[in-house]
């Protein structure tokens, strides 16, 4: 059933514990797992012209940092892993890739603020609105 799992990742807390998460369902199914991160461009409409260079750049840095985290994690428990980095709208991305990639269920962490209003993030309930896969959110005390 879970062949192929994704794992939005942005290298923050909440994303750990989704990376735990995935990890397991991923060596319990003999699954790849599909580390992903997006670089948000919509943070580069705020910016001078000047300073997208170097703000994508470290973005993108952070982004291959957050992706080798999770691979490492991943690889050190036998587990097949495949990544990529894309720019653009996070939730669209993700969405994007599992349609493209045939992935069977997405993993991600939601930062919890603000339970009663917020259930899940932002990006979180945009991806589990529109996703083509089920989705496993993983809150932070989860």
């Amino acid at each position: 059933m879970y062949e192929r799992i994704l794992l939005p990742t942005d290298g923050s807390d909440h994303t750990k514990r989704a990376t735990d998460h995935a990890i397991d369902i991923a060596k319990q199914r003999g699954a790849t797992l599909h580390v992903f991160s997006v670089v948000d461009d919509r943070a580069f409409l705020v910016l001078d012209d000047d300073r997208v260079g170097e703000v994508r750049g470290e973005l993108e840095e952070n982004a291959l940092d957050a992706i080798a985290t999770a691979v490492q994690a991943a690889e050190q428990e036998g587990i097949e892993t495949t990544s990529d980095v894309d720019v653009g709208n996070p939730a669209n991305c993700i969405v994007d890739y599992a349609s493209d990639n045939d992935i069977d269920l997405i993993v991600m962490g939601t930062s919890g603020d603000k339970y009663e209003a917020n259930v899940v993030g932002s990006v979180s309930k945009r991806v589990v609105d529109t996703s083509p896969a089920p989705v496993l959110t993983v809150g932070p005390d989860s």
